[in-house]
């Protein structure tokens, strides 16, 4: 069985995953120029610097959640000086289904945090709990899928959601605070 470290040795440096986007590159592009980390929050991270992580990211550029998760996560490692490495999830499925989302989904991003020796320490995603809420609000307005407008409606619910994703920058606080919270829980 591959360890993490093993998996985290196999990855890509975010810049290579971002130069290599096809989808969503400008999109994450945008939400990483505009997320800035507040001063009053340097203490904290330098608080998390200590831990001295290591970050697997499980990801694919088509994803929505991924184009606002990944920047919030590459401004908190900047600072910290975590060193992130990225997999594509659909071809790195044997990690993949060791973090599904409710047992079953292959929901992404997934940020694995390690330590030195390659150890688990955190895992982060696919959303913080507000945007979780706001999705399953906008999901339940869509007809049944046998619904003749389901796939439509679907396709219009998925833009508008990311254009928030984009432009409202509460979710990108959003990510950014159930990140740091979930770091600041290992002790």
């Amino acid at each position: 069985m591959t360890t993490l470290a093993q998996w985290f040795e196999k990855g890509m440096s975010s810049q290579d995953y971002i130069d290599a986007m096809r989808t969503n590159k400008d999109e994450l592009q945008t939400v990483y120029d505009r997320f800035h980390i507040r001063e009053e929050d340097e203490e904290r991270l330098e608080d998390l610097a200590e831990k001295n992580f290591q970050v697997i990211v499980l990801t694919e550029d088509w994803c929505g959640d991924a184009m606002l998760n990944v920047p919030i996560l590459l401004k908190i490692c900047e600072q910290t000086k975590y060193e992130v490495r990225m997999l594509l999830r659909d071809d790195n499925l044997e990690l993949m289904d060791q973090y599904l989302t409710n047992g079953t989904a292959r929901a992404i991003p997934i940020f694995i945090f390690i330590d030195a020796e390659g150890n688990e320490q955190a895992v982060w995603g696919p959303r913080a709990p507000q945007i979780q809420q706001l999705v399953d609000e906008k999901r339940a307005k869509l007809p049944p899928k046998e619904d003749a407008q389901f796939e439509e409606m679907q396709k219009q619910t998925y833009g508008e959601l990311n254009d928030m994703f984009v432009n409202n920058e509460q979710l990108s606080e959003f990510v950014y605070q159930d990140i740091i919270a979930t770091l600041e829980r290992v002790k």
